[in-house]
Formats: C-alpha cells, structure tokens, sequence
C-alpha cells in the first residue's frame, strides 16, 4: 500500500508538528481542527517554522513554497474521505477520541489506516468503536514532533502485521526511528516520563526544594537537557494530569497525581501556553 496523501486530525501543538513533518517529507497532507481559526492558527505556526529553516540555510524559499503548497487545511471530517493513512492528536481524552475514530471509520476509505498519537490510551481501547480494529495503530509522536526523532509504535490486541508494517516504513519515510511498544496504559514512555514528573511535583509539594532546584538537580546530576518540572510545563499540566489519570485508572494509585498538580489545574496554571505553570512565562518565579 503507498501513503500519498495524510491526515491530521487536530492542529495545536501536536497537530500542526505532525503535519510539518509529513508535509516536509514530500507527502500531501490534510491537516484539520474544530475550528477555522485553531486551523488557520496551525498553518500559521508551520509556515513560521519553515521560516526559520529558510533563515538558518536548511532549506531554500522555493523549497519552502513548494511544501507549503503540499498543505491543505479543513474543518470538515468528511474532507479526509481520499487520505490514505490518517493520524489523530486530539486531547487525551477517550470519548472524544471514540467519537473521531467512529466517524473517520464513516467517511474513511476501506483501507485507511486510522493512528493515534495518544500518550498514554490503550490502542485496544480505541479501536474498540470501529469495524476495522485490524486498521487501527498507535503512533505516538514527542514534542517538538519536527525535532525529536522517536515515534513510538503501538499494536493494539488485533492490529494486523501489514497495519504496522506499514506503519513503519510511514516512520522511515518521515525521517524518524520506529520503535515497538506493547499494548499498556503509558506504553513504555509516558509511564516512565509522566511517573517521574510526578514525583518531582511531589518532590515540590513535600518541601524537598524549591522548583528551580529541584531541575537543575536533574539537569546537572542526571545530564538530562530539561528539568522534570520545566518539562511539564512544556507539556501542558492538563496533558500531565490526563496522563496520570490513565495511569491511575490501569495501574492503581501508585500513579495517584500529586494534589499539587490538581491545584494548578484547577487554577487554570497550566504551563507554558497560559504563561503559568510551575514557572512564570517569561521570566520565571
């Protein structure tokens, strides 16, 4: 089966760096949102990054034009009916994503290969509202997806081979390094990244050190590039608390999230894209 043209479905942070990817691989992609302006929003944050491959010499202004014309945007799901291969990165949220997943089986052609980029849901979950749960894959791309080269793959219980073989030579093609992971809450990345943000909250909310501490702790004695708490407010500390909650909800309250993290949730704080997190934006506490 050859992908020539891609879907999008959602075209925040997430959405709009999976279809840059993609579109910059030389695929046509359909990138789409609830809204005209969150989608417009999203061609406007890939045309900037573009912009600044064309600053910085990686790519030529004629470059640029012929990719950005491998874009189209909508807000219709009826529209992804001649995309061969679809991915949604929607919320952490499973009735919303039952909800996608059961209209794109509706105008979706028979061999559409339907992925999602969840964090943290059972594949087998979501494909649980389709007729096709062969079709149905986990692709789980990190943040800034134009940047990081990992895509996590994930089978779900009856995933077919040729649905993942596929899948990865999609991975290949848009320049990252597939990687299998079996079919748990948080998979392999999220139950290990997520638990360790949330101790550091926890860390904070104990009183262990200050928040600035507390990363560059991390930073300097685990070598890591970015400090737990940093980390999460990159993230989005709503994302975080989903996360978590999917953790709790399969494995018990050993992944119980720090009251801290409801507080700031609840408060609306929630990282870098309201400005507030567990740090000041710009200029931190």
């Amino acid at each position: 089966m050859e992908i020539k043209k891609v879907g999008v479905i959602g075209a925040g942070q997430m959405g709009s760096g999976i279809a840059e990817v993609a579109v910059a691989s030389g695929f046509n992609v359909l990138m789409r949102d609830v809204s005209q302006d969150a989608v417009e929003k999203g061609r406007m944050r890939i045309i900037t990054d573009l912009d600044r491959r064309v600053q910085k010499g990686k790519m030529t202004a004629e470059e640029k034009e012929e990719t950005i014309q491998r874009l189209s945007i909508t807000v219709k799901m009826e529209d992804f009916r001649d995309c061969d291969f679809i991915i949604e990165a929607a919320v952490e949220n499973i009735p919303l994503k039952w909800e996608i997943f059961k209209k794109l089986e509706e105008v979706a052609g028979p061999k559409t290969i339907l992925a999602s980029n969840t964090s943290s849901i059972s594949i087998t979950r979501i494909a649980s509202v389709t007729r096709k749960p062969d079709r149905v894959i986990g692709m789980h791309f990190f943040n800034p997806a134009p940047v990081m080269k990992l895509i996590e793959i994930i089978r779900g219980l009856v995933t077919s081979d040729e649905t993942f073989q596929i899948t990865k030579e999609l991975s290949l093609k848009l320049g990252k390094t597939p990687l299998e992971a079996n079919d748990f809450p948080g998979f392999i990345s999220s139950r290990l990244i997520f638990s360790y943000m949330n101790e550091a909250v926890y860390a904070l909310y104990e009183g262990l050190g200050k928040a600035e501490d507390i990363d560059a702790i991390m930073k300097m004695g685990a070598n890591h590039p970015m400090g737990p708490l940093e980390l999460a407010d990159f993230v989005g500390l709503d994302t975080f608390l989903s996360v978590m909650s999917v953790l709790q909800e399969g494995f018990g309250d050993k992944y119980r999230p720090c009251p801290l993290l409801l507080k700031y949730v609840d408060a609306g704080y929630l990282g870098v894209k309201t400005g507030r997190g567990f740090y000041h934006y710009g200029g931190k506490r």
